[in-house]
């Protein structure tokens, strides 16, 4: 059975939100708050962090009034457009297609998140001895950078495959 685009839209950002969801209730269930667990030594570890802010905490020092709208209404607007012009670009090619599901998966779980815990939690954090090295990040986080990784993808193989037919 082959699922209609739409279908597959809406299973994808799904799929998003449910691993995003599943991971934060074991990480709250399972690993103590402001902990640091090692999973493959000091490279990469398992914390249990309240961020009330966006990106590395960014904003969690703003006003509650200002926050509601840096942190949900201006997201759920975007969100919103992303939205719709995923399910009205019919011609967009599959990597863009997942890349989009990818962004709006995460950043519902992060919204979701928002509203009904007024903080996210973050867990994950790499570091590869000064080499790269990340901020403590969740599963929502991961979706929408790899969203944005296959759009950018998508976008540079559509660009050279017109260079070449030019």
């Amino acid at each position: 059975m082959k699922l209609s685009r739409s279908a597959f839209i809406i299973v994808l950002i799904i799929v998003n939100i449910a691993l995003d969801q599943i991971s934060k209730v074991l990480v709250r269930t399972y690993v103590v708050a402001k902990s640091q667990t090692e999973i493959i030594g000091d490279y990469f570890t398992l914390h249990n962090v309240e961020n009330e802010g966006a990106f590395l905490g960014m904003g969690s020092d703003l006003n509650d009034t200002v926050k509601i709208i840096v942190l949900l209404v201006l997201p759920v607007i975007v969100l919103g457009f992303v939205i719709r012009y995923l399910f009205r670009e019919k011609n967009m090619d599959k990597l863009s297609l997942i890349g989009f599901s990818c962004i709006i998966g995460g950043g519902i779980a992060n919204i979701f998140d928002r509203i009904v815990y007024r903080k996210v939690i973050d867990f994950f954090h790499i570091d590869l001895g000064g080499v790269f090295r990340t901020g403590i990040f969740n599963v929502a986080d991961m979706s929408v950078t790899f969203g944005m990784i296959l759009i950018l993808w998508a976008s540079f193989l559509h660009k050279k495959s017109k260079t070449s037919e030019a």
